[in-house]
């Protein structure tokens, strides 16, 4: 059984490294044409060559834009008036005392991790509702059902994109389209491994800083490592392609486990 996402545009915001790009990868090889985009001319043009270095032939469009800004926004709807499969990946992170968080810095989350996403989808969902066929997806977190304490306004943002993408579902019931979120577990990216570094020291081996941050920070994993990017990737392909046409409104785990529950 192969994800043929042939004649299909699927656009992929925070693509450049990590999750984004392992899913913008994905994208290509299933046949799809994939807009990549980066905060940077630079950073959006070496995504799209690393798409294409992966997937040899791939169409890839590089776009350079802010997101979290209306005029980022306006940017990417330029230059991609219509798409069929819209992955909101863009996110940030980072550990803090939640009693030290000010309200900017709540304010820039919530810009970047939930509106970005609301912006986009608020764009492009009604063309997809048009042609009676669409994917949006909402790449999430574990930290959205399991607050940490050290990331409060981190998890929180990504609670409020289960709301967002279950509402979204809503409105696009019964055209064809779907829109889900996928509550990816701890992943190894270059973002979260300098994370796991603030907490484990910068004095062990990969190999085993990596152990001892899943033991002391993350005991619930049942997988006990960090996933890669790939294996977020591989569930929103499936989500995107027309075998999980009866999949929406639904928040997906690919988390090894670590949500403790046995109810998604």
């Amino acid at each position: 059984m192969r994800i043929d996402l042939d004649g299909k545009r699927a656009l992929v915001t925070g693509s450049a490294q990590g999750i984004g790009l392992a899913i913008a990868r994905t994208r290509a090889a299933c046949g799809a044409a994939v807009v990549v985009t980066g905060r940077s001319e630079e950073t959006a043009q070496r995504a799209a060559a690393d798409v294409r270095e992966h997937v040899p032939g791939a169409d890839v469009l590089g776009v350079a834009a802010d997101l979290a800004t209306d005029e980022g926004t306006a940017a990417v709807l330029d230059a991609v008036p219509h798409v069929d499969v819209l992955v909101n990946n863009l996110g940030i992170f980072s550990s803090a005392d939640p009693l030290a968080i000010d309200d900017a810095t709540w304010r820039r989350y919530f810009e970047v991790n939930v509106l970005a996403g609301v912006r986009l989808t608020r764009a492009y969902l009604p063309g997809m509702t048009e042609r009676g066929w669409g994917r949006v997806q909402f790449v999430g977190s574990d930290s959205a059902v399991v607050i940490p304490a050290e990331m409060i306004h981190y998890g929180v943002t990504k609670t409020a994109l289960l709301g967002v993408s279950r509402g979204f579902a809503k409105a696009a019931a019964g055209t064809g389209v779907t829109v889900n979120s996928v509550l990816a577990g701890p992943t190894h990216t270059g973002g979260v491994e300098a994370f796991a570094r603030e907490l484990v020291g910068d004095d062990l081996p990969w190999d085993e800083a990596q152990r001892v941050f899943m033991r002391e920070h993350r005991p619930q994993s049942l997988l006990q490592r960090l996933i890669e990017p790939e294996e977020i990737a591989h569930m929103v392909a499936y989500l995107a392609s027309p075998l999980a046409s009866a999949t929406t409104g639904a928040a997906v785990r690919v988390d090894g486990g670590y949500i403790d529950s046995i109810v998604p």
